[in-house]
């Protein structure tokens, strides 16, 4: 039997969270709807990073320009979906911005503008993802969620304390809002993870999955995605140590049989054509005309294989995947056909993510010109990639 009080306060509990929706430019009917697995992979459409920005830092201080880019406004984000985008991932970072323990305090300042810039994105009606994402890089100043780190006990407790503060700020906000509980977490080397740090690493996601489900309100059905070592493919599918979070603290709302969980991988193969600075390898795929430049693995039977084994391994079993990261750096310079290879290669992943059950989300870093990533001038708002982008929306629709 319900009492009066607590009917009161559900009743108070619904009226705030539909307050919220309508403030944020959500239908407040949307709180309360629910996609499965395929369903919310196909509605998150095509995916862009707003990379280089919130996880952006200088001498451990997150800072959205710190590394060049300009100030993130609500134009800029509405140029993005203007381009045919219905997702936003955007890193952020904390280091330095985390107070002392035991309660570890979020800046306040610093959340207040997360929350904004998620805004920009959130009123307009598209999925956000948002993450902890420098805090686990050795190679940044104040960075801390080290999984080979000696106190893992604090390391946990403070990771612990900065969901809940997150998760508890954004618990009125329908499922357009997915939490990422982290990004390329590993030991810094690249080879077979080691062991007890993959154990940490998994530790970190249960951390992840408990805390923001006890935080209530629509986290408590919120879908969540949690990666594997490093985001590599074959280091989360096959038999290295990851394990998926169990979710003992969802509601009772979700039907017994669908999960609320999703993974995290990222895609970047062939390295030397999509990643590394030189201009040796420009040219990738079936269309490529000079072997000398075109890598010598890595090709579409590569990629295709590796999203397969994320389907079987994990979409298979009800669990949507999201390649949270891809895309190829301009090498244009060197070879004057490189953006038709680069465009040939996203809308390759992206197709076959489709294929295989999952949504891509494009890496942004902000950058245009040599060794850039980016489809947009963050400055004057205008599309520097036209043809990639228009690849991203073939890949979606094949």
């Amino acid at each position: 039997m319900t009492s009066r009080a607590t009917k009161l306060r559900s009743v108070l509990l619904a009226a705030a969270l539909a307050v919220t929706a309508t403030v944020s430019g959500i239908n407040p009917a949307g709180a309360t709807a629910q996609l499965n697995a395929a369903q919310i992979v196909a509605d998150m459409g095509a995916g862009w990073n707003l990379g280089n920005q919130l996880e952006a830092s200088a001498n451990g201080v997150p800072s959205e320009t710190a590394w060049g880019q300009p100030t993130i406004t609500q134009a800029l984000v509405d140029k993005v979906k203007a381009a045919g985008f219905k997702t936003i991932r955007i890193p952020v970072s904390y280091l330095n911005h985390i107070g002392a323990a035991p309660n570890y305090p979020v800046n306040a300042a610093w959340l207040n503008r997360i929350q904004q810039v998620v805004d920009y994105a959130y009123q307009r009606g598209l999925y956000v993802l948002i993450n902890m994402h420098g805090d686990g890089y050795k190679s940044v100043t104040g960075s801390w969620l080290i999984c080979d780190a000696g106190n893992q006990a604090a390391v946990k407790a403070k990771y612990q304390k900065v969901w809940q503060q997150v998760a508890t700020r954004f618990a009125g906000y329908d499922q357009h809002l997915i939490l990422e509980s982290m990004n390329e977490e590993f030991d810094g080397q690249y080879g077979t993870p080691t062991q007890p740090c993959y154990s940490n690493i998994n530790a970190y996601n249960q951390i992840f999955v408990d805390t923001v489900r006890r935080t209530g309100g629509n986290n408590a059905s919120r879908w969540l995605l949690v990666p594997g070592w490093n985001t590599n493919i074959d280091y989360t599918t096959g038999n290295y140590g990851f394990v998926m979070p169990t979710d003992q603290f969802r509601s009772p709302s979700i039907p017994a049989a669908e999960k609320r969980l999703m993974i995290s991988v990222h895609y970047y193969s062939p390295w030397d054509f999509a990643g590394e600075e030189n201009g040796t390898i420009t040219q990738w795929g079936r269309n490529a005309t000079n072997p000398a430049k075109k890598s010598t693995w890595g090709q579409e039977d590569y990629l295709d294989a590796q999203l397969k084994a994320v389907r079987d391994v994990f979409v298979s079993k009800g669990y949507p995947a999201v390649v949270g990261e891809y895309g190829s750096v301009d090498k244009s310079a060197f070879d004057s056909a490189n953006n038709r290879y680069r465009a040939d290669f996203a809308r390759a992943v992206v197709s076959t993510a489709k294929k295989y059950g999952a949504a891509a989300v494009y890496w942004d870093n902000g950058y245009n010109g040599q060794y850039g990533l980016g489809l947009f001038n963050r400055a004057a708002l205008t599309v520097t990639q036209q043809g990639i982008i228009d690849a991203i929306r073939a890949g979606l629709a094949s």
